[in-house]
């Protein structure tokens, strides 16, 4: 665990882990992979969720949605020609967060992929149902905010039916509708993710590895809330 820690935090390679480590890199990475498949970081991930919720610091009324572009060093899986990096292999990582700016989900996918065509497999696939709370866990928001690239018709009335309300800048739509006000927080906590620099530049070629460290990063996050290192929303 010690040496993924150090490969999340500091982006370095799995071959470039020092051997001080006590473990090489490929030995951990088979690590994360094992786990990622028996499901260790979901059950974590959700676990912080859980203990925020327990301690009233994780409002689900409400979801934010954006994304983030990185580069995908060698390609791989989910990854494909980004648009804002001259073609160059790239991968999308949405995130949906609370108001507070507690990172709930997040899918990977290439970096050509449009943004409208995230946000129904994000809400649907991705967001967890969380207890620690009287009553039945939550699982979908009331509302969901998000910019104009998640902008479509199709789109709302998907989420409509989901019982969900949209509130999406349109596309050709005039700027000044405020929710730029709402919308910065989900752009903070991704600066927040981005500051673990193996989320800045992807060397991972495999949907295990990649979506682990995904995981593991929202879990740090959260668990940087709850231990009030990082001060959330209210």
């Amino acid at each position: 665990l010690k040496v993924i820690w150090y490969v999340l935090t500091t982006g370095c390679r799995w071959h470039d882990v020092p051997p001080e480590m006590g473990r090489s890199g490929e030995t951990a990475r088979t690590r994360l992979i094992d786990w990622q498949d028996a499901g260790v970081w979901d059950r974590l991930h959700l676990d912080m969720l859980r203990l925020l919720r327990r301690d009233g610091e994780l409002e689900r009324e409400t979801a934010i949605v954006d994304a983030v572009l990185v580069r995908a060093h060698g390609a791989g899986d989910k990854s494909g020609p980004s648009p804002v990096d001259r073609g160059k292999p790239g991968r999308k990582y949405t995130f949906a967060v609370n108001r507070q700016g507690v990172p709930e989900a997040v899918r990977v996918s290439g970096a050509n992929v449009g943004d409208h065509h995230e946000i129904l497999p994000l809400v649907k696939e991705k967001l967890p149902a969380i207890p620690g709370r009287p009553g039945r866990p939550k699982q979908t928001p009331d509302v969901l905010i998000a910019d104009a690239g998640y902008d479509g018709e199709s789109t709302r009335h998907a989420l409509r039916c989901l019982g969900i309300e949209p509130r999406i800048r349109k596309k050709a739509g005039a700027h000044g509708s405020g929710l730029g006000k709402i919308r910065w927080v989900v752009e903070r906590t991704i600066g927040w993710v981005k500051g673990l620099r193996r989320m800045r530049i992807s060397y991972d070629r495999l949907t295990a590895t990649i979506e682990a460290f995904a995981t593991l990063a929202m879990t740090v996050i959260n668990f940087r809330i709850w231990h009030h290192d990082l001060r959330p929303v209210n």
